[in-house]
């Protein structure tokens, strides 16, 4: 059971809104999101008039339905400033994607998009059960990517007293960890898991520490995964989505009483989910690609945005708007092995399904001929390094076994030695690597 909850009087007034409040916002926000883009951003005006809309035509949010998406491939196809909506000269800072298949996708943001942007973060960690005068370790990594300043500049207007380590250092990650006694951590969820590697590695017990709430975001993770941190630290483990072309992280987040998907903050960006191959929009609880618009944004308003994620909408609980299921992939992420549609998800759950494997791993894809070959690295806790031979076999024919049956592939396994297998450093895992040509 979770150790924290939010007093009501601690909401927003839209926290508590009704449905028809919230839809009334919404529609009034879309509309006056539409018109600005139309106004300011060439790429909008070609793109709605090349589809036979205008911004007049929308009347109601299914009108939404009827505006063209916005891909990565626009926004690429626009660096680095072509899609502001504001002169360069009111964004007050920049934030850009790593960029590592193509150009980085850039985004600006202005003083009121900031604002608004540490006010969702702050609204975040409190969803979490963080509060004013909490000690909060920022371990995201700071730069470009947006995950450690949206986490910085959210903890302190929520009021709490922010320690920015960023991402790596692992040994000092522990030590401030230890001497600073932070009750919130902001982090990776595989980089978490790394952390309290290291605590176990120096013979410190990551139940002790002083740590009662992890927020984990910038990238998926299942439950399972959840089960295991949460029984490893403690902690109670909250879920935080966003993307820099979005926002950046607050776009949603859990809620620490009900642990039951994070909840969009819908009164800054309006979801849709949509059927990945038709573009078609899909009934609520109906699993496809997750499709944003920005309602407030005024340096980089987005509109139909995919995100490629794959997940759904689901009714609300803790808090008035919707909910959104947990990421079970990519849609662009997602392995195409002899006809069988395969996520990294899949296998972690089933990697944490045995106690004596990590919960790292990785996925190598190679092709010999003209089948693909999979290869699934693990490896063993520190606890179960001195297995036998035997046992290590059992192991892998234990997984390969799983894997064949629950997702549908062969697989060679293979269970190495603890440490074994790469660790990130700076947040997110690199659960996959596909070497086989491009075609």
């Amino acid at each position: 059971m979770p150790r924290h909850t939010t007093p009501t009087d601690l909401l927003d007034p839209i926290e508590r809104a009704s449905r028809d409040e919230i839809t009334a916002l919404q529609l009034q926000r879309l509309q006056a999101s539409l018109h600005a883009v139309y106004r300011n951003v060439p790429h909008y005006q070609q793109a709605f008039k090349a589809a036979g809309v205008h911004p007049d035509d929308l009347k109601s949010l299914a009108d939404l339905a009827k505006f063209p998406f916005t891909t990565k491939q626009d926004l690429r196809a626009n660096y680095p400033f072509g899609m502001f909506a504001v002169p360069r000269e009111q964004v007050a800072r920049i934030h850009a994607s790593s960029g590592t298949t193509g150009k980085p996708t850039v985004v600006g943001y202005t003083r009121q998009d900031i604002d608004n942007w540490a006010d969702l973060v702050a609204r975040s960690i409190r969803a979490a059960g963080g509060r004013a005068g909490d000690l909060l370790h920022v371990a995201y990594g700071y730069g470009l990517f947006t995950g450690g300043l949206g986490a910085h500049y959210g903890g302190e207007r929520l009021g709490c007293t922010v320690i920015p380590m960023s991402g790596g250092q692992t040994e000092k990650q522990v030590q401030l960890i230890e001497d600073f006694k932070p009750r919130i951590i902001m982090v990776t969820p595989s980089y978490m898991q790394v952390i309290m590697e290291e605590m176990v590695r120096q013979g410190k017990d990551p139940r002790e520490t002083s740590l009662e709430i992890g927020i984990f975001g910038a990238e998926p993770w299942t439950e399972a995964m959840r089960t295991e941190i949460e029984n490893q630290s403690g902690m109670d483990a909250v879920d935080i989505y966003g993307l820099s072309e979005v926002m950046g992280p607050g776009v949603a987040s859990e809620c620490v009483e009900s642990k039951d998907g994070p909840v969009i903050w819908e009164d800054h960006f309006y979801p849709e989910v949509i059927d990945p191959l038709t573009g078609e929009v899909l009934p609520d609880g109906e699993e496809g690609e997750l499709v944003f618009t920005s309602l407030t944004k005024q340096a980089f308003p987005i509109i139909r945005y995919r995100t490629r994620d794959l997940t759904r909408l689901l009714p609300p609980t803790s808090r008035a708007f919707r909910r959104m299921g947990k990421i079970v992939g990519r849609s662009d992420d997602m392995l195409i092995i002899r006809g069988v549609n395969v996520f990294p998800t899949q296998i972690e759950e089933l990697v944490l399904q045995h106690g004596k494997l990590s919960p790292l791993y990785q996925i190598i894809v190679t092709r010999e001929g003209p089948l693909d070959h999979v290869e699934v690295q693990v490896e063993l806790q520190s606890a179960h390094a001195a297995q036998s031979q035997n046992g290590i076999a059992e192991i892998g024919q234990w997984l390969q076994h799983r894997v064949k049956s629950l997702v549908g592939i062969s697989t060679r396994v293979n269970v190495l030695p603890p440490q074994s297998v790469e660790r990130t450093q700076t947040g997110k895992a690199r659960r996959v690597i596909d070497k086989r040509p491009r075609s």
